[in-house]
């Protein structure tokens, strides 16, 4: 497959388009909150939402009805034409791209609030042809409604192809600004045998050896998810991009959804959709680092100023590499405070 030149691409795709972004814009995304647009009641709520959440996303695929696909669009327009997000992103998961539907959701959106949006979510992203569809046709919106800054591009890895993929469509784009894991559809594209939205299966696991003395074999149960969120979390993290953990759909099970959470964000990623209000307070908690956690590190970097060298502390060498594993972990605790004064004040920030 040809690429691009560097200089070619970053170059904007409409005559009058925004540049495209060289970096990412520095945002706390700690939580990808799913709002269904076409009911009324949730969409009084949002002014107090968008001071509780990192992102507000107006969904308008999964989940909503055929028969309210229009009400949903025009439900999301509005919404955000009454909200003031300050420091809040504010997304949309517009309809996949062979849908009947895309094509009026990007024209209607851009027109009516492209100048308030941040980021549009697509769906069962197949390959690097699905992101360079989508980076023309948002520049030549952007052009058409002089939008000021440009339009971030958010994949979903919900297809087999799409995951075979992923490197490709990782670097497709400056428009690029992250990933999800879709669980539920990429499940029923590879034919696994579950019908869980996220999480564990108790299926799923290894079992000891027998003992000699025919007693009970230790069970642990596996991670049906571990292996595409590592690959998806590579090609993020090699192009300068966010990855995230999709939906987890048992909304009863919070201490399974902290534990998939976790899980995630030990292994890199940004943050997590939550689907439902009670998993907002667990998505903060996750991917927010650890006092104690945030404290040591600090004592790394300020034994290590330069990152050069090595030193011990509490027993433990301390080198380059932790330095900059040290720095990771602070660096997020300065977004985390910049929003939160109360783990400001634990950060001792």
């Amino acid at each position: 497959m040809t690429t691009k030149t560097p200089r070619q691409f970053f170059r904007p795709l409409a005559i009058g388009a925004p540049e495209p972004y060289r970096e990412l814009p520095l945002r706390l995304e700690r939580m990808i909150h799913f709002v269904p647009p076409h009911l009324e009641k949730v969409r009084a709520k949002v002014p107090e939402l968008a001071g509780q959440v990192d992102i507000v996303l107006g969904n308008l695929e999964d989940a909503i009805p055929v028969e309210a696909k229009q009400a949903a669009r025009d439900g999301f327009i509005e919404l955000a034409k009454a909200t003031d997000f300050g420091a809040t992103g504010l997304w949309t998961r517009v309809n996949a791209l062979n849908s009947p539907w895309f094509l009026d959701d990007i024209a209607a959106i851009m027109g009516e609030i492209g100048g308030k949006l941040d980021v549009v979510m697509v769906p069962k992203v197949e390959g690097p042809w699905d992101i360079h569809y989508v980076d023309q046709l948002l520049a030549q919106y952007e052009a058409r409604h002089a939008l000021p800054k440009p339009i971030l591009i958010h994949a979903i890895l919900e297809t087999a192809e799409g995951v075979k993929n992923v490197d490709a469509i990782a670097t497709a784009s400056p428009r690029m600004h992250g990933m999800s894991l879709g669980p539920a559809d990429l499940a029923a594209s590879r034919a696994m045998k579950t019908t869980r939205v996220g999480g564990g299966h108790p299926e799923y696991k290894v079992i000891a050896d027998p003992t000699p003395d025919g007693g009970p074999r230790a069970v642990a149960q596996q991670d049906l998810w571990h292996y595409t969120l590592a690959k998806m979390v590579d090609a993020c993290a090699s192009a300068g991009l966010k990855p995230f953990y999709g939906p987890f759909g048992d909304f009863s099970d919070g201490a399974a959804c902290e534990a998939q959470f976790r899980n995630a964000f030990l292994l890199g990623c940004a943050g997590a959709w939550t689907l439902h209000p009670s998993q907002i307070e667990i998505a903060k908690r996750v991917f927010s680092p650890d006092p104690g956690e945030v404290s040591f590190a600090r004592r790394i970097l300020e034994a290590m100023p330069d990152g050069s060298g090595a030193v011990m502390i509490d027993g433990k060498m301390q080198d380059d590499a932790t330095w900059k594993q040290a720095k990771v972990i602070v660096d997020l605790a300065r977004q985390v405070a910049a929003r939160d004064p109360a783990l400001a004040a634990r950060y001792g920030f």
